[in-house]
């Protein structure tokens, strides 16, 4: 299923199944109390992932009835992000490529010698935490934030944790996904090279508000299959700027799960992203974004994240 968070016309937020061939968007709320009493599995994304399989289960069967009184077109209909306050979110970096494009530009723009990728780097996966208040969704309008010249997109597969877990073992990892979307993370290049050398992550060069964007809906594992063969591409107003396949992971989504689980809880509703796929940012390509830009996000079997990225005007003195 594409579960997706989406506004109703009343202005309040809902969870949905999406079907692309119908091009609609079923309340599953809405859909469950015509047959009865309101399910509190369907009240937000988190109710959802957090009722488990039992969960999908009334989904599906929910969907499967489709009444058609509780379904309004895909077209009109205002998306957010389907996890609109993630539990935890997680960015990780398991492209080479990426890293090996990236650093090239960053020599080119410092005039200063890249740090050569670290042996560590190969041996285990490698992350920062977001900021989980900061998220949007599909269709909304990204905010430039005013410290910041040079604004990129990157084009990135994340998983959403839906069963809690602790030590998971690569064998094992997998399942305890609830499904896949795609997260654009969005970032201040020049503030961000100003930070590097602090040593301790990404800072403002990463957190401001709506510069994570995720969508445009989760879908579930049984419909994505292997999570590492799939086609990734980015767009900028229609122009195709680059991507590759999540083949090309170096620690894959097992390995990456099972490492953070060390001695740690995965809980539901958390966010954990694969970091940027080869040639899937203006930075590789030392290219950036104009305000007004369009970035289209596109990922094999999961759809296609549209955002457009706004410089405010400032105020007449």
């Amino acid at each position: 299923m594409k579960l997706a968070t989406f506004r109703r016309a009343d202005g309040s937020e809902a969870v949905g199944v999406v079907d692309t061939s119908r091009g609609q968007v079923l309340d599953l709320s809405r859909a469950a109390a015509a047959g009865g009493a309101p399910e509190p599995t369907f009240a937000s994304m988190l109710d959802l992932i957090d009722a488990g399989e039992a969960g999908l289960r009334k989904a599906r069967a929910v969907a499967a009835a489709w009444p058609v009184a509780c379904a309004q077109a895909l077209a009109a209909t205002v998306l957010l992000s389907p996890l609109p306050q993630p539990r935890q979110m997680r960015d990780c970096l398991v492209f080479e490529e990426h890293l090996i494009n990236a650093t090239r530009t960053w020599e080119k723009r410092t005039g200063k010698p890249g740090n050569p990728i670290s042996p560590v780097w190969y041996q285990r996966p490698t992350w920062y935490k977001c900021n989980r208040l900061s998220v949007v969704g599909h269709g909304t309008d990204v905010q430039w934030p005013p410290f910041s010249e040079l604004m990129d997109y990157e084009l990135e597969l994340a998983c959403v944790i839906g069963q809690r877990g602790r030590d998971l073992t690569r064998d094992n990892a997998l399942s305890h996904i609830f499904g896949f979307t795609i997260f654009n993370d969005f970032s201040a290049r020049d503030t961000q090279m100003v930070e590097r050398p602090l040593g301790m992550g990404p800072m403002k060069g990463k957190d401001f508000d709506t510069g994570n964007v995720l969508g445009p809906w989760i879908v579930t594992t049984d419909e994505i299959g292997d999570p590492h063969h799939l086609n990734m591409e980015v767009r900028v107003n229609g122009e195709r700027r680059g991507g590759g396949n999540s083949s090309t992971m170096h620690h894959k989504f097992n390995d990456i799960l099972a490492f953070i689980s060390q001695a740690e809880t995965l809980h539901p509703g958390e966010v954990i992203a694969s970091g940027t796929v080869g040639t899937g940012c203006g930075l590789e390509i030392d290219r950036f974004l104009e305000p007004g830009d369009v970035v289209e996000l596109e990922i094999e079997k999961i759809g296609i994240l549209r955002n457009r990225i706004v410089r405010p005007v400032p105020p007449v003195a």
